[in-house]
């Protein structure tokens, strides 16, 4: 059975490991992001399906420490607004129900930028400079880890395990962490790691590593779950298997794998037919579950109908 990287690992966090392992290619779990604290997506799945997702994606875009609101676009800001506030929501919910939690940060760069910072377009910030002793650069992105990382103490405290993923889709350009490479996320997750686990002491983080290119992977010291992001330019029935074998092949085979964000629900028929052991899989917000532009009603119910998926209970 894996164990997680961190030695010091809750109890809690030591539990949703061992079922993360033990349902990978029995079952997949069902998992839909939510960035409101309305949860308009959630509210949806169960109108149209009635039954909601087991794990459920929270996002800490807001709680980002430098935000420039005197230069951002009413989209921008909405998106903040709207956003406040979901750390407690994602704690009251996790405490009241039997689901599980994963984080997103869209984090706006330490320093500089405009709008939407976490845009690469947007800002200046040099991630190759964190990697620098002495830089400002180094000292903002501490800074910030510092912040979140508070925020982060009443789940560990609770032991409420956290599906931690930091420096997502790194093996692209359009975020500052992935700028610069996928070789520098990679080192900035491992300052991460060892800020948050030998001076914050959260406990309770698995780790998610998520990003497909084999230069990028931080190792097997470092990671607890392997996981892809996949929007498909149009929809085809798939269990994305082929995905899969990227993915392990280009990381580890050693650790369990999920499919952190998807614009479409994967065909259950086709997951329970190849056991492709994806552990859970996790719906993208807004349009991307509601209505019928990605994900038709009919195959939402299908998704969440099956046998196959793990559900709330």
């Amino acid at each position: 059975m894996q164990k997680p990287v961190n030695k010091d690992a809750s109890a809690g966090a030591r539990k949703l490991l061992s079922y993360l392992c033990e349902t990978a290619g029995k079952g997949v779990i069902t998992g839909q992001h939510t960035q409101t604290n309305y949860m308009e997506e959630i509210v949806y799945i169960e109108d149209k399906t009635g039954k909601k997702p087991k794990l459920r994606g929270f996002e800490l875009l807001s709680y980002s420490p430098n935000i420039n609101y005197d230069d951002a676009t009413y989209e921008c800001l909405k998106e903040i607004y709207d956003n406040r506030g979901t750390l407690d929501t994602a704690f009251n919910w996790a405490k009241n129900e039997d689901g599980i939690l994963t984080f997103s940060f869209h984090w706006f760069s330490p320093l500089g930028g405009r709008d939407k910072s976490f845009y690469a377009e947007h800002t200046d910030f040099d991630a190759s400079k964190v990697l620098i002793y002495g830089t400002a650069e180094r000292e903002a992105f501490y800074h910030d880890m510092d912040v979140i990382a508070d925020l982060l103490k009443p789940f560990c405290d609770a032991d409420i395990p956290i599906l931690w993923r930091p420096f997502h889709e790194s093996d692209g350009d359009w975020f500052w962490w992935g700028a610069k490479g996928p070789e520098v996320a990679r080192e900035l997750y491992k300052l991460m790691f060892e800020h948050y686990t030998k001076k914050h002491h959260l406990n309770n983080l698995l780790w998610v590593w998520n990003c497909r290119l084999s230069e990028g992977y931080p190792g097997d010291d470092y990671v607890d779950v392997v996981s892809v992001d996949i929007y498909l330019p149009e929809y085809k029935p798939t269990d994305y298997h082929e995905e899969y074998e990227e993915l392990i092949n280009n990381t580890t085979r050693n650790k369990v794998a999920a499919l952190a964000e998807i614009g479409y629900l994967p065909d259950m028929k086709l997951l329970e037919k190849s056991h492709t052991p994806w552990a859970y899989y996790m719906t993208w917000s807004k349009e991307f579950i509601i209505a019928e532009k990605w994900n038709t009603t009919e195959r939402l119910k299908e998704a969440y109908a099956s046998e196959y998926a793990i559900c709330a209970t």
